[in-house]
């Protein structure tokens, strides 16, 4: 490959910090060690493809737009919902350019349209991996309320309310009407 791919590099350095990157609302809800933002990334990205399969869109290509969605939190740093109301100027957009400014065009190009389709809220895939992401909130508020974090019943209102295609507001409810370690029990073939 001709291109140099000294920018592609210093950026994997940079997604890496997203390892350590806690998503802060969940200090609101008192949790102490919330989740990372790659954690929250990967269990969106799953989501996003089982929802884009379930509601006839491009699963890949939803999983694909989830990986990317908070990839500029490694500049932002996580800005809950409360911190968003004061803070407008960070457009995920222009975060990116920034991001692949000196990647090989071809590269830089495909992520800054991924952004773009994503932040446009309009293709099918786009809104299956926005509905992953706001499901993926509610399910680790369940989960974070099971631990004794009753505060986080708010998230999973709040994440719940915001679903708009009907496999992710069918997929909520079926998490709400089970235990945390039901799929536990069933594959040790427990009576629930």
């Amino acid at each position: 490959m001709a291109d140099d791919l000294s920018a592609v590099a210093r950026f994997l350095y940079e997604a890496g910090t997203l390892k350590q990157a806690r998503r802060t609302g969940w200090w609101m809800a008192g949790v102490t060690q919330p989740e990372s933002v790659a954690e929250h990334s990967w269990r969106t990205s799953l989501i996003a493809s089982i929802i884009a399969k379930l509601e006839g869109a491009d699963p890949a290509r939803a999983a694909f737009l989830a990986v990317w969605h908070d990839t500029q939190e490694t500049r932002t740093g996580d800005v809950n919902y409360l911190g968003k109301k004061y803070s407008t100027s960070a457009d995920p957009e222009a975060v990116t350019a920034d991001q692949t400014a000196g990647m090989p065009e071809l590269l830089a190009s495909t992520i800054r349209e991924l952004v773009a389709e994503y932040e446009g809220k309009e293709s099918a895939e786009a809104i299956c991996a926005r509905d992953a992401d706001k499901l993926e909130c509610m399910l680790q508020g369940i989960e974070y309320k099971a631990q004794g974090y009753e505060a986080a019943q708010r998230w999973i209102e709040n994440s719940r309310a915001r679903l708009t295609t009907e496999t992710g507001q069918r997929l909520a409810e079926e998490l709400l009407g089970q235990g945390t370690l039901d799929w536990l029990r069933a594959a040790l073939g427990e009576k629930g």
